[in-house]
């Protein structure tokens, strides 16, 4: 079961549907597929009660408008909207609540829509993202929707609830009441993450896969079986997680070397002023003007301990001796500047420095190249190539540290996760690789299409009232509904 054919056979029950539908549910040996017209009439339209039909769900692969126009929150480039909205073709009733998952660097939106300017039944879920910093664009946006939300789902403004996870959902709780007027339900950050995860393993096809430089994205198929997994959650930090089953997780190692560290220290070495903006850089870099490679110091392949004439031995190990060279050009150089003015201010400074020095016996030598020197070096390295070394530094380190956390607790499957992948080529693999390097190819990792979003989703899902999505689970306590519900399951399917 893979691509547009695949079907979720399921809708979503009110959680106070009567005791007759059940009986009649089960007296026919199956469950229903369809959300009948009296069902939706009676609908209450509150987030508890909403019904989300997901038979046939999919992902929207080819560019389109969103549901909702993505410059509503007039906040130009300084938000993203992800293409990949999840078209629900089947589902017809209300849905009147919204959900962010708001981070250290990154706040993250997703909001269902009917679709714009059709008749064909059925919306979408809509993925946005916003830096933290200008967290009050997400609002703005958020309140646009509420204004919208009678065109959009068939609610008034007033029914709008937010569903809100991460640490600024407590930071900026009280500005998201103020500016909506509306309620706002706080959820538990690592729970989102595992029910966003578990939704879009077993429900959305072409959703999970795998990554190589040969097979650069090979889908998994929707699975029910899914535990034991990891969880490498890479925020602005790294969270790593064993999950057991529903609800049944543990947070059991970490880093705080994640997103933040590359986005903070490629802001202060390169001019790139966005996430986006430092990983399209990385992408045309060339990691080996910056870093020591083993072919640097064994002039070949290290064969003998599996390492390739490629493999990085360290990472910006190059730097200091370019720089040490470049020191004793300027040095050969006589430290000129060009045009005599120039040359004279530089003898000039050098001789004032002679006298404090001569004044002030601790005072510190400036060497008259050192500028020239500095110069030199910089011109060396690209932004570009500077960029690829540190995702590289950053993105090995990541995936050793989830490699040896998988070998303690025992666990084969390892899910990425989290904003810092972005989809980036270079980062998955160098994930991947890692992964399959030091298991010797016993172990796998795992990708996903909206990676960055499973808190968010998951913030969205907590609050459906039972049995949204799960193939055949309309019995109690199975599927999705048990994991959202924190019921255990048996055999943990």
């Amino acid at each position: 079961m893979s691509g547009d054919t695949y079907q979720a056979d399921a809708a979503i029950i009110d959680g106070k549907s009567d005791e007759k539908t059940n009986a009649a549910q089960n007296s026919a040996g199956r469950p229903r597929t369809m959300t009948s017209t009296a069902e939706i009439d009676s609908t209450i339209i509150h987030p508890g009660s909403v019904r989300i039909n997901v038979k046939g769900a999919f992902i929207v692969d080819t560019p389109e408008q969103p549901g909702t126009p993505a410059n509503l929150s007039g906040s130009g480039g300084n938000s993203y909207h992800e293409t990949k909205d999840i078209r629900l073709p089947n589902h017809t009733a209300v849905v009147s609540h919204i959900a962010v998952d708001i981070g250290g660097s990154l706040a993250k939106l997703v909001y269902f829509s009917r679709e714009a300017h059709s008749t064909d039944p059925g919306g979408r879920l809509n993925f946005q993202s916003f830096e933290t910093d200008r967290i009050d664009d997400c609002i703005e946006l958020m309140r646009h929707l509420q204004d919208k939300q009678l065109a959009l789902n068939g609610s008034e403004p007033s029914e709008l609830c937010v569903m809100a996870t991460g640490g600024g959902a407590y930071k900026y709780y009280d500005r998201i009441r103020q500016r909506l007027g509306v309620d706002v339900l706080r959820e538990d950050e690592m729970e989102c993450l595992i029910i966003g995860l578990d939704f879009f393993i077993t429900e959305i096809p072409r959703e999970v896969f795998t990554y190589s430089e040969t097979d650069p994205m090979h889908f998994a198929s929707p699975s029910a079986n899914i535990y034991p997994y990891m969880l490498v959650n890479i925020g602005s930090g790294v969270s790593i997680l064993k999950v057991s089953g529903p609800r049944t997780y543990e947070r059991v190692g970490g880093t705080s070397l994640g997103g933040g560290t590359l986005w903070g220290i490629l802001s202060l070495l390169t001019p790139a002023e966005s996430f986006d903006e430092m990983l399209d850089m990385a992408a045309h870099g060339d990691n080996a003007k910056v870093d020591m490679l083993v072919g640097d110091i064994y002039g070949t392949d290290y064969g003998k301990i599996g390492l390739k004439s490629t493999t990085i031995a360290s990472s910006f190990g190059k730097v200091f001796r370019m720089k040490r060279e470049a020191e004793h050009e300027a040095e050969d150089m006589g430290g000129l500047s060009n045009g005599d003015d120039q040359n004279q201010q530089q003898q000039q400074k050098s001789a004032q420095q002679k006298s404090s020095t001569a004044t002030c016996p601790q005072a510190q030598q400036h060497r008259p190249t050192s500028s020239r020197a500095s110069e030199l070096a910089m011109s060396r390295f690209s932004s570009a190539d500077i960029s690829r070394s540190l995702l590289y530094a950053i993105s090995n380190n990541i995936g050793q540290i989830a490699y040896l956390q998988s070998q303690v607790h025992g666990l084969s499957r390892i899910y990425f996760g989290g904003s810092f992948i972005r989809g980036h080529p270079q980062t998955m693999n160098t994930l991947s690789y890692a992964i399959k390097f030091w298991s010797k190819g016993q172990k796998q990792a795992y990708f996903l299409r909206h990676e960055g979003y499973l808190g968010a989703v998951g913030a969205f899902l907590k609050h459906q009232p039972r049995n949204w999505g799960r193939r055949g689970s309309f019995d109690k306590d199975t599927g999705l509904e048990a994991r959202v519900s924190g019921h255990p399951e048996e055999n943990a399917t």
